[in-house]
């Protein structure tokens, strides 16, 4: 039964990717810069090197979707008062109007996917897949106090 669960969440997330891909592209942002903008929403002023961890990211690779953003006027770096080394990442005006765009596009989708379905069904299922990242979370977690060394010993 656990397998059938995993297999349906892998496909939901695939079907949802490539709906929202295909709406997105006509207002000319990818599935991860909106990831990132909307994660970034919610965290703004955050740190890039932070950022990157917070959206499972290399952050070379965050670097350049960073880069990419900036250089179409969605968000801006700023120097970190704190670390001259580290930049702080902030939306634009124009970033926050792509966001404004692109909410009730993500809001139609997730009408269409849940579309005839009992309303109290869906957070049955928003409650089960809350525990599944919930547990999830605490494996990760305990893995990384596993892996992790004693400080300062390598």
């Amino acid at each position: 039964m656990s397998e059938d669960l995993l297999r349906l969440i892998r496909d939901s997330a695939r079907l949802l990717k490539r709906s929202f891909d295909a709406r997105a592209r006509a207002l000319g942002v990818t599935r991860e810069q909106w990831t990132a903008l909307t994660m970034l929403a919610r965290n703004e002023g955050i740190n890039q090197t932070r950022f990157a961890e917070q959206m499972d990211m290399e952050p070379i690779g965050l670097c350049r979707m960073i880069d990419r953003l900036e250089a179409v006027g969605l968000v801006r770096r700023e120097r970190d008062g704190a670390d001259r080394r580290a930049r702080r990442l902030y939306i634009t005006r124009e970033g926050w109007a792509r966001i404004d765009r692109l909410r009730p596009l993500a809001q139609d989708l997730t009408l269409m996917a849940c579309a005839a379905i009992d309303p109290a069904r869906i957070r049955a299922a928003s409650e089960v897949l809350a525990e599944v990242v919930a547990n999830l979370a605490a494996d990760a977690d305990a893995d990384a106090g596993q892996t992790a060394g004693p400080k300062g010993k390598e």
